[in-house]
């Protein structure tokens, strides 16, 4: 067994028992001997089940491809974890280095025992102009909710869930966005204080709302057809943070299309403003829940891919 496994598992408080449930500080460890692995580009340094499954960006691969593959460095210090003991899974979010450069890698860990039988990877490359947003993880990612004031796992799975039926409906109020919510796609943010300007609005016209409600209500995501393979893979009440995935459909087929603009006007959509391709988005969201059950804070990583893409797991 490699030296790293042996350490790792005595840093769980169990030496001998490798098929022992994992509590909250185990499934951060075995997180970390993951990602130093990753970084490495070895696989057997990482305590991985036999025919363990992994799937990056949609595509099934084997470990040793992929990220296993063009790793040059492990993770910096962007990185917000959300480990769930009742589910046995890991979600993470932070930036790592692939052929020199950083990336985003947002990642789910599935454990058997203190084995990894699962791992699945979205991976995104941040502009140069976005690495500003992804040195530390924003204050209130990383804060502890007091213990009395814990929602618990179930209500943060719940909550989590609605974020996609929000967007799906286009509808902002079937999500408990805090006053203050701030998202950041990509290290761009994109709801919130200091949003960048959605990138379809043409020049010179008044934006959509800026808010995290606001702009999903305002119709601004209708071209986003479909939300597919949506799962909570992960809630840590510690924290307040959940963890989810989901596979964006845009087939590009619905403009012209209407949006509301901040002022209350309103104004098209059209080929001429959104010229894309049909694509898909492999897409990996962390919420922040207050004690109040809002959601303060939003980190994602989107990537994109080919229209239709299988999810890799069928």
């Amino acid at each position: 067994m490699p030296a790293l496994l042996l350490s790792l598992l005595a840093g769980c408080g169990v030496a001998e028992a490798e098929d022992a449930v994992c509590d909250r500080a185990c499934i951060v460890g075995v997180t970390d001997s993951y990602l130093a692995a990753l970084a490495s580009r070895d696989p057997s340094l990482a305590p991985l089940a036999d025919g363990m499954a992994f799937v990056e960006n949609f595509e099934r691969l084997t470990p040793g491809e992929g990220l296993w593959r063009s790793a040059t460095g492990g993770k910096s210090g962007f990185a917000i974890y959300v480990p769930d003991t009742n589910l046995q899974q890991s979600g993470w979010i932070g930036l790592v280095e692939r052929d020199g450069k950083p990336v985003l890698l947002a990642m789910r860990l599935k454990l058997d025992g203190r084995r990894i039988s699962e791992a699945e990877h979205v991976i995104a490359e941040p502009s140069s102009a976005n690495l500003p947003n992804l040195v530390q993880p924003r204050r209130g990612l990383l804060a502890t909710i007091p213990e009395d004031q814990r929602l618990s796992h179930a209500e943060l799975m719940r909550i989590g869930a609605n974020y996609y039926d929000a967007l799906d409906d286009n509808d902002g109020s079937l999500m408990p966005f805090a006053a203050d919510c701030q998202q950041i796609q990509n290290g761009v943010i994109s709801a919130g204080a200091g949003r960048v300007p959605h990138s379809t609005a043409p020049a010179g016209q008044t934006p959509v709302a800026g808010d995290c409600a606001g702009q999903i209500s305002s119709q601004q995501f209708v071209y986003i057809d479909r939300i597919e393979n949506r799962r909570m893979v992960a809630a840590d009440p510690t924290t307040g943070l959940v963890f989810g995935l989901s596979q964006f459909r845009h087939p590009m087929d619905n403009l012209p299309y209407k949006v509301t603009l901040a002022d209350g006007s309103t104004a098209e959509r059209t080929r001429q403003t959104m010229p894309d391709a049909p694509f898909d988005m492999a897409a990996a969201h962390i919420f922040k829940i207050g004690p109040d059950g809002q959601v303060h804070e939003i980190e994602t990583v989107g990537a994109v891919a080919p229209y239709n893409s299988a999810t890799g797991w069928d």
